[in-house]
């Protein structure tokens, strides 16, 4: 029988019977003010501690640029108030990108990328107080690749809980020593452009099964300086990042890292060796100390593969259409996120930590995210589908105090259904005009 269940709480009272009847913890206040009080990553000033995570939206052009609905969604999210928006996944090299439709950072979109961010300050500034900090996610989509809409993997090992997601020959080539070589340099021109292009820095996506996270799992790639050791898997990340910061100290340097991806060892990172689902955080320590070491801004901490165990790292109502619902209570996958993120914020105090696993709280993640903030448990609390869903939630909660519940995502999976399908993707229940499940 499943653990799993709805969010049936109409009152914070119920959701906190549910947790200790489940013996779990989660941090809880009534008062949401540590939300709304300005904090500093590096010298920079965000107005809150509410962040939009990266949320892929699928709209960009074929070669990449930004799309009307790119601009669209970042106009939103920039008017709502979030004093951090990490804005989502763009490929930093074409044969990384997971669809057709992905952002792409090469010279010949500066322009745009030029645009977006200003668009973006500028309905920032129509609104109260100061903008928000601006960071640009980059990334190779690894074995999640696609071309023309097909697979187009590009692994770093072989892996008996992954490849057969892939839909294609089991003898996909393995990326090369040399071509990581030259992609820690694709990376470093990409990070060149978007401070160019006026944001405040850039993150080393790490996490979720995409290339650089998968590197981190590589044990079995053999006779590599890429693979095996932990010190070679974290060798991708620890270089590309270090050269990024030596070319732009000014500029921040983020990395979200997915501490734990659920999957079984050897194959897997993060994740203990009786139960692949359970974070062991040894191994992220020593990825954190090494980011540390070269000039880390800020961390962004995730769990799971969406296409392997999606409940990890986003729990759920409803399932997207194929996946099976988990055999755990969506507050149970809550808990684990909030812990994880915790556990590391508290090895790194001085480290801006954001947090991650509120949206499916509804309302009541402003008192479980206040609760850890208050706490000193994370620095910031980031928000993905929910800001899809009400882009703004910030401006709410500063103007009125609470959350309008019927601007509130319903976690039912349908802007992961579009992602997947490769079609713009955002909330088709609350953004019907722009969005749509056929």
């Amino acid at each position: 029988m499943t653990g799993h269940e709805r969010f049936r709480f109409g009152t914070a009272e119920a959701l906190r019977e549910k947790v200790r009847a489940l013996g779990l913890e989660l941090p809880f206040a009534e008062d949401i003010g540590p939300l709304l009080r300005p904090g500093a990553i590096a010298g920079r000033t965000v107005p809150n501690r509410l962040a939009v995570h990266p949320m892929e939206g699928a709209d960009a052009g074929p070669d990449g640029a930004p799309g009307e609905l790119t601009f669209r969604r970042y106009r939103r999210f920039a008017a709502g108030g979030a004093g951090l928006i990490w804005f989502e996944a763009a490929a930093v090299v074409e044969t990384g990108r997971s669809n057709t439709h992905q952002l792409l950072v090469r010279p010949a979109n500066l322009a745009a990328f030029k645009n977006l961010v200003a668009e973006t300050r500028e309905a920032a500034a129509r609104t109260a107080g100061p903008g928000p900090v601006l960071v640009l996610q980059l990334t190779h989509a690894g074995r999640f690749a696609k071309r023309n809409g097909k697979p187009a993997p590009v692994a770093a090992q072989r892996n008996p809980h992954l490849d057969p997601l892939l839909k294609t020959d089991a003898e996909f080539p393995l990326i090369s020593d040399s071509e990581l070589d030259r992609l820690q340099a694709g990376f470093v021109e990409a990070a060149e452009i978007a401070v160019e292009a006026g944001f405040d820095g850039v993150d080393l996506k790490a996490c979720h099964g995409y290339l650089v996270g998968e590197l981190l799992a590589a044990r079995a790639r053999s006779e590599s300086r890429y693979g095996g050791p932990l010190e070679n898997r974290a060798r991708f990340l620890l270089e590309t990042a270090g050269r990024i910061k030596k070319r732009l100290p000014a500029s921040l340097l983020a990395v979200r890292l997915g501490v734990c991806d659920g999957v079984p060892s050897p194959h897997g990172f993060g994740g203990s060796a009786d139960d692949p689902e359970r974070p062991d955080l040894a191994e992220a320590a020593f990825v954190v100390r090494g980011l540390r070491d070269r000039g880390l801004d800020l961390l962004n901490v995730t769990l799971g593969i969406p296409a392997y165990k999606p409940y990890l790292g986003r729990p759920f109502d409803r399932p997207a259409v194929g996946n099976p619902l988990p055999a755990e209570h969506p507050l149970a996958s809550v808990a684990r996120l909030i812990r994880a993120v915790s556990a590391l914020q508290g090895q790194f105090p001085d480290l801006p930590v954001v947090g991650t696993g509120y949206s499916w709280l509804r309302r009541y993640f402003p008192n479980v995210a206040a609760g850890a903030v208050g706490t000193g448990r994370i620095f910031m609390a980031g928000l993905g589908r929910l800001a899809f869903a009400y882009p703004d939630f910030a401006a709410d909660l500063r103007d009125k105090g609470a959350l309008d519940s019927r601007k509130i995502c319903l976690a039912c999976s349908h802007c992961s259904e579009l992602l997947r399908a490769g079609r713009p993707a955002g909330c088709v229940v609350r953004d019907s005009e722009a969005y749509r499940v056929s």
